[in-house]
């Protein structure tokens, strides 16, 4: 018997497959060993691109918005309006645990918080566990695959590139909001993301332009902090051989 489903559309049909193909692997990918950058020359383009972009507009921009109260409230306004896309992520991840406690955190922080501005559930004990398809995709067993830098986005991999684009398909609040008041949201993520930039200035000045390659250390950085996050590396063993470190860029 052929089984069809004809309303659905080839962006949904395609997506569907991913997750059929995520629930038949067996569990969570292996840990991946040393660095995998066969892209490096397109990479470091888009580094050049990236470093250019932030020294003419986004470092100006951010200049003075590191950690004031107004910076403070939109940071926490854009990250609970992220967290409904942490809920279906969980839930794709079978943590329903974790399901459970980010849908406590939004339910607080959208009402006591004021529309998630201030947060109010980090004091009651309910902190924030961000997650996204990337990690979906970790858990259902997709591996790392080639190191990569993004336009605007900045380091990723082969797997957290798509997670990212699947992550905007995903994210609920793209569908309750009307227009226009959901640009209202993106306007917050993109203030967040300055706000980031000025309080972590001193950190990203250091990388971009204190280093003696910046790509190289933006990329060390990126693999180590993230394999951490998903639980490939211990906190003391987070560190690891890069064979492409520049001995003097310590």
């Amino acid at each position: 018997m052929k089984l069809s489903i004809p309303l659905l559309s080839a962006p949904y049909r395609a997506f569907s497959l991913v997750i059929l193909a995520g629930l038949a692997a067996c569990g969570p990918a292996p840990a991946p060993q040393g660095i995998n950058d066969p892209y490096e020359t397109e990479n470091r383009a888009t580094h050049a691109f990236n470093v250019a972009l932030d020294r003419n507009i986004l470092k100006p921009l951010s200049s003075g918005m590191g950690g004031g109260p107004v910076s403070t409230g939109i940071g926490n306004f854009a990250d609970n309006l992220g967290t409904p896309g942490d809920v279906v992520n969980n839930l794709l991840q079978v943590r329903l645990g974790r399901a459970t406690h980010n849908t406590l955190r939004f339910a607080i922080n959208s009402t006591i918080g004021l529309g998630g501005i201030f947060d109010p559930a980090t004091a009651m004990g309910v902190t924030e566990k961000k997650t996204d398809f990337g990690e979906t995709l970790h858990v259902w067993g997709v591996e790392e695959g080639a190191y990569v830098e993004l336009p605007l986005l900045g380091p990723s991999t082969q797997r957290d590139a798509l997670g990212s684009v699947i992550d905007l398909a995903l994210d609920p609040m793209n569908y309750l909001l009307p227009r226009p008041e959901s640009y209202v949201g993106t306007m917050a993520k993109l203030a967040a993301k300055l706000g980031d930039r000025g309080r972590y200035s001193a950190t990203v000045d250091s990388i971009l332009y204190d280093s003696a390659d910046s790509y190289i250390q933006a990329r060390l950085l990126y693999l180590q902090n993230r394999r951490y996050e998903l639980g490939q590396t211990s906190g003391e063993s987070a560190s690891f051989e890069d064979p492409y470190e520049d001995p003097y860029g310590q």
